[in-house]
């Protein structure tokens, strides 16, 4: 089975390129899931129904969460629903609106993917946040009975300490471990000794020419005056895609080979 994931999609530019590149990279590469990172897929901050179905419509087929996947009210009630292809960081505290893992079922077969906060992320990160380890645990037991050909775990974290600890912590347990938050993409994607896919940041799509697909200006400016700001992303100029391709074996559940896909493209 051919899975790719997508690193957070940057609002419209994001979106924007996903459409250009996703379909023909499916036929190309082969490839039988998607999944994308969506926590940032409107405006750069959480996710619209209509901007989720835009991407369903692209080819993508499930997200994964982040900081901001409940920014918008709206998508709570596909968070909440288990038929629908959202989820929301697993370890956020009890009574927070959503689910954190979901299974899917594909023509291959069930797929498992779950999301993970890492302890530190930004400012709106709560204190409350269950320890990741412990939390994918409970996941991997509750679903241990269940016909699985692929488990995606998901880690939207800043330290790469904790990003590359969670991948051998779960190596040999998981399908994939894929570490997003940052929008850089790292060059250490490898399967582990036991056969699960890794790697440190996967990246984004959206702005080349950016800060991390927000207007350099912008950055700047906060950054000499030291206030907060607010975010404006780049629309304009060259826009990247970031994703990695994994080749699953649908009996062993184990990688059997990765590709890292960064592509530029211009309007």
């Amino acid at each position: 089975m051919n899975i790719l994931y997508i690193g957070d999609i940057m609002g419209r530019p994001g979106r924007d390129t996903v459409k250009k590149l996703l379909p023909d990279l499916i036929k190309e590469k082969g490839i039988d899931f998607v999944i994308a990172q969506g926590e940032n897929l409107s405006a750069g901050k959480g996710m619209q129904i209509k901007a989720t179905q835009d991407m369903l419509e692209a080819g993508v087929n499930f997200f994964t969460g982040g900081d901001w996947t409940l920014h918008r009210e709206e998508i709570y009630p596909w968070l909440e629903d288990p038929t629908k292809p959202v989820i929301r960081p697993a370890n956020y505290p009890d009574g927070t609106p959503g689910r954190g893992y979901k299974l899917i079922d594909t023509p291959q077969g069930r797929v498992m993917v779950a999301s993970l906060l890492g302890h530190t992320v930004g400012y709106r990160a709560p204190q409350e946040l269950s320890n990741p380890l412990k939390t994918i645990d409970r996941i991997l037991e509750e679903t241990q009975h269940e016909k699985l050909i692929a488990s995606v775990v998901s880690f939207h974290g800043d330290f790469s300490s904790e990003k590359l600890v969670i991948g051998q912590y779960l190596d040999g347990r998981v399908s994939a471990v894929i570490g997003d938050h940052w929008h850089v993409p790292t060059a250490d994607a490898r399967i582990l000794p036991k056969g699960t896919a890794h790697i440190t940041d996967v990246g984004m799509v959206g702005s080349r020419d950016s800060s991390l697909g927000v207007k350099t200006d912008v950055i700047v400016k906060r950054w000499l005056s030291e206030e907060r700001s607010r975010n404006e992303l780049e629309t304009e100029g060259g826009m990247q895609f970031c994703g990695l391709l994994m080749g699953i074996n649908p009996t062993t559940g184990r990688a059997r080979y990765l590709e890292q896909i960064i592509k530029f493209v211009e309007f």
